[in-house]
């Protein structure tokens, strides 16, 4: 049973022992395919909203209402 606090010493190292008898780290084979690596390569993607494109456009946005912001401050 784990405890509301985390793990005691002794769990963690009864954890620790059997993982490295278990040495899951040599089952680890990574994606084969080159499909299975185009969809890893793709991970970190969300939703495109970050691209290239999209970044230029909130620059330009960002930009577009500093120069607004600085119009209205001069009036």
């Amino acid at each position: 049973m784990s405890s509301s606090k985390g793990w005691s010493p002794e769990r963690r190292q009864r954890q620790r022992e059997a993982i490295r008898q278990w040495r899951p780290w040599e089952q680890s084979t990574g994606p084969r395919t080159p499909e299975g690596k185009a969809k890893a390569a793709a991970n970190s993607t969300k939703h495109g909203l970050f691209d290239a494109e999209h970044r230029a456009l909130l620059r330009w946005a960002i930009e577009a209402l500093r120069e607004q912001r600085q119009a209205l401050d001069e009036l």
